[in-house]
């Protein structure tokens, strides 16, 4: 079997075997098909693509190109979830909680943020004492015993990704679906769930901007599950604006404490309430999603969601201390409020410039090695569709650094006022399953 042979076939729009994706991954992993070969059979996906079996075929390959999971000593389903990523996205930090309050087994391995904001590692490590190493018989022991855990990804998982992510990213072939799907999915898989509830986000402030493109990328991910019999199903969010209204390490902490005791902005708790209902479903240990919907309703208000939260986080060094009483918490130096200029409503709110200014304010990394401001980040004060008058608060701005008048004039341009009536927009957009 030759390299060349299988640019060729691809290039000319033909279909690519098991065994010639095998061979491909396995010897690209091992570093004996050189970059340039990769890249050009990347390409030819590109503009070519691939079908569903083909996709499920290249996932499955790069799945086993490392380390493999292994949660079968782990009683019941195990659930995880994952966001295509966003900006104020702490969904993990509340759906987690939520979940396992109800009996469901979460057994999640996250990564860090590289970009806007930080990941759901950053969060979690902003909370003091809190460990995300841990080793996979403390993690297995952990969801055995609370039902949840939350650590960072092993160097081992899934080596054909990390070689092949940053080749794409210096070749123009990031777009191609077959290969973001399987990368997406080979590292979910390899962490060893048996469901997975994707939250695929389209908008300004992710990777898909068009509702369609994210519907693509999702059914192309639902599908790769079909094919591996992993249990798969996508929700569709609206990441036009900011979720939440917090935007920041310490920042978002706070708001998935405050939305686990009940007082939650009301587009995270959709997006957690649709997410939760599907993975109880998943878990079989409810019938239905109308079911799950409403026991999850009961536990965010009877304090049992928050006190799995204490649970998790007490489990891996965290002071919870810092939970029951946020104000604990280290706060930013300075603090700068933006105002709106005149009267109208709320028309759009660039996620995008939201979550670059947070990054500048120092919430999150330009580089890989930089250092995070847990303290940083943004506060809004309005959503798309309310109502404001001239002089209203729209937002405040924590950080620790000085001479930011830039980063503050990007964060006002980020708001788009209108004088006429703007309808409030929808965090859910679609379910594929």
């Amino acid at each position: 079997m030759r390299m060349v042979d299988i640019i060729i076939k691809k290039r000319m729009g033909n279909k690519l075997t098991k065994e010639e994706i095998d061979f491909v991954i396995n010897n690209y992993t091992n570093n004996l098909i050189p970059d340039y070969q990769m890249s050009s059979l990347a390409m030819a996906i590109l503009f070519k693509g691939m079908d569903s079996e083909e996709t499920a075929n290249l996932t499955n390959a790069m799945m086993y190109s490392g380390d493999v999971v292994d949660l079968s000593s782990i009683n019941g389903i195990k659930v995880d979830k994952h966001s295509t990523g966003g900006v104020g996205d702490k969904t993990s930090l509340v759906l987690g909680p939520l979940v396992a309050s109800l009996g469901a087994k979460v057994a999640k391995m996250s990564g860090r943020g590289l970009g806007h904001t930080g990941g759901t590692l950053d969060k979690m490590e902003s909370i003091p004492g809190l460990s995300i190493e841990l080793s996979e018989e403390q993690f297995i022991k952990q969801v055995n015993e609370i039902g949840i855990a939350i650590m960072g990804q092993t160097s081992e998982l899934v080596p054909a990704d990390k070689k092949l992510y940053a080749l794409r990213d210096v070749t123009g072939t990031v777009e191609s679906i077959p290969l973001i799907a399987s990368s997406i999915m080979s590292k979910k898989l390899a962490t060893g769930s048996d469901s997975i509830c994707l939250d695929v986000k389209y908008g300004s402030g992710a990777f898909c901007k068009t509702i369609e493109d994210a519907e693509v990328l999702a059914k192309a991910m639902v599908e790769i599950g079909k094919h591996l019999n992993r249990d798969t199903k996508a929700i569709i969010s609206n990441m036009n604006q900011p979720l939440g209204l917090a935007i920041g390490n310490i920042l978002e902490v706070k708001e998935a404490v405050n939305t686990l005791k009940g007082n939650g902005p009301k587009d995270l708790v959709d997006l957690c309430l649709n997410a939760g209902s599907i993975m109880l479903v998943q878990a079989k240990l409810f019938n239905n999603k109308e079911e799950a919907y409403n026991a999850l309703l009961d536990v965010l208000n009877n304090g049992k969601a928050f006190d799995k939260l204490k649970e998790f986080i007490s489990a891996q060094g965290g002071d919870v201390s810092y939970l029951d009483d946020l104000n604990k918490f280290d706060n930013a130096k300075y603090e700068h409020q933006i105002y709106a200029s005149k009267d109208g409503y709320i028309e759009d709110i660039i996620a995008l410039d939201l979550g670059v200014a947070a990054m500048k304010l120092g919430a999150g990394r330009a580089a890989k090695d930089d250092i995070i401001d847990y303290t940083a980040g943004l506060i809004l004060n309005k959503k798309v569709g309310d109502k404001v008058n001239k002089g209203d608060l729209l937002i405040t701005a924590y950080t620790n650094k000085e001479n930011i008048n830039d980063v503050l004039n990007d964060i006002n341009n980020s708001f788009v006022i209108s004088s006429n009536y703007i309808k409030p927009q929808n965090i859910i957009e679609k379910i594929i399953e």
